[in-house]
């Protein structure tokens, strides 16, 4: 197989042969969804599939797929792509309907999300490091950038980490984020059923009755919605042409900036001599440019959210793919007792913190909207979706437009602590970025007693 593809060094023939074995991989993942009725029941998506499928027949396995060295660095362009298009496709929602509406929900998600990092970043600090001093400080803060973050984050992270210095950053954050999806469904299922038990749902489903679509991922002909609308003439220019090139030329400014800052910091003392933007972060802020001169100058108006949408979904099924074959498994052997320990202690402080704080910041449907956070923290969101839907099917809970909402504000400070990590931990201050997110996260529950957001007792209706 070597010999068959014989390429000297990476060229656009490599480049070509890897996609087609991703892509490969990927139609048979999602066979195996369509006729395997375990992972039709654990939701487990084609392109993670295919990612374990490049993982072990790949070079970093068996070694019968002749993939190059570059899976890794794929990743860390897909996700570039990813949070390019988000900003093209966010919604214009006002300051005032997010807080009036959903102010605990804001509260809950981004409290979530700074504990997570805060208290796994400390426990890596403090006490993994303790026991194995050869860890690299930053060990403990790759449970949440697979658990919350999800292999696009790990890909951004990890793509940082190495740039600076640390390799084994992306095989980490790969593994926690591949743990993280399987540890999403199945502990969510067995949540859901204990929850049932307990009266505490408002609309349970059995798994049984779910419809056959949500199990297979094949949808019948009467469910079938539109891709998206075509906003410009194919006689000029293919409207799915047109929001590639904006999404391209989105990621590629952004790689721009991310080159001109880190030759500017080259001229710097160490260690911030070493220090850059990430890509990603930087093509989101792009991105966030570019979108409000197109909603001044109405170019918005020819821009179809649900295509760019569907853009980044396509990107983050290759980024997922690549990045769970590009794992290299010597790194997991080599810190597999540390990142046991981790991982258990990572599962308990996140089941802890969606659920004690979902009680108390949900004024009502507080299991649906936490079995969502479950899905969403130790996953991804897609998988925060399926779990949402087995316990609320017909979205009566509201949950999913909730959220929606309350994630406008608290996205940028998620691009902020994911562009600032690999950045603190390399300076040697990761412990003060850590102990801020706590910190942050103790004003934000300061406020929600002072707006009579907390409630004491959980709603279940």
């Amino acid at each position: 197989m070597y010999n068959f593809f014989n390429f000297q060094g990476f060229t656009p023939w490599s480049f070509f042969v890897d996609m087609g074995m991703i892509f490969g991989l990927i139609l048979v993942g999602k066979l195996i969804r369509v006729k395997v009725n375990l992972v039709q029941k654990l939701f487990v998506p084609p392109s993670l599939i295919a990612g374990l499928l490049g993982l072990a027949f790949g070079p970093n396995g068996l070694g019968w797929l002749p993939f190059s060295n570059n899976l890794a660095s794929y990743a860390a362009v897909m996700i570039a792509l990813v949070f390019g298009s988000l900003p093209l496709s966010s919604p214009k929602s006002s300051v005032k309907e997010v807080v009036t509406r959903v102010g605990p929900m804001w509260i809950y998600a981004q409290v979530g999300m700074l504990v997570q990092w805060g208290l796994m970043g400390l426990f890596g600090l403090y006490a993994l490091k303790l026991i194995w001093p050869g860890l690299n400080d930053a060990f403990g803060a790759m449970l949440p950038t697979g658990f919350y973050g999800g292999h696009g984050t790990a890909a951004a992270i990890g793509g940082a980490f190495k740039n600076m210095g640390w390799d084994d950053a992306m095989s980490l954050g790969m593994t926690t984020a591949t743990v993280g999806v399987v540890l999403a469904i199945v502990g969510g299922l067995v949540i859901i059923k204990r929850a049932a038990r307990k009266k505490q749902t408002a609309f349970i489903t059995d798994f049984k009755d779910l419809p056959n679509e949500l199990r297979t991922g094949l949808l019948p002909k009467e469910k079938r919605d539109d891709v998206g609308e075509s906003t410009t003439s194919s006689i000029s220019i293919e409207t799915l042409t047109f929001h590639f090139a904006l999404v391209f030329f989105v990621a590629f400014l952004g790689y721009v900036l991310s080159v001109a800052v880190k030759n500017w910091c080259s001229g710097m003392q160490a260690p911030y001599n070493n220090m850059e933007l990430p890509v990603f972060s930087c093509a989101f802020i792009v991105g966030l440019i570019f979108k409000k001169i197109f909603d001044r100058t109405g170019v918005t108006d020819y821009i179809c959210p649900k295509t760019t949408q569907r853009i980044g979904s396509f990107f983050t099924d290759l980024l997922v793919a690549c990045g769970v074959a590009s794992i290299k498994l010597a790194v997991i052997v080599k810190f597999w007792v540390p990142l046991l320990v981790m991982l258990v202690v990572g599962t308990i402080v996140v089941y802890a913190i969606t659920f004690y704080f979902g009680k108390h910041l949900a004024h009502n449907y507080w299991f649906e909207r936490s079995i969502f956070a479950w899905g969403w923290w130790t996953g991804t969101m897609a998988m925060g979706i399926a779990l949402e839907r087995i316990v609320d099917p017909d979205m009566k809970s509201k949950t999913m437009d909730d959220y929606a909402l309350a994630y406008l504000p608290i996205a940028p400070v998620e691009i902020i602590l994911i562009t600032l990590v690999p950045i603190a931990f390399t300076a040697g201050w990761g412990n003060w970025l850590m102990w801020a997110c706590l910190i942050f996260s103790a004003l934000l529950l300061w406020l929600a007693v002072k707006m009579k957001w907390w409630t004491k007792k959980a709603v279940v209706k």
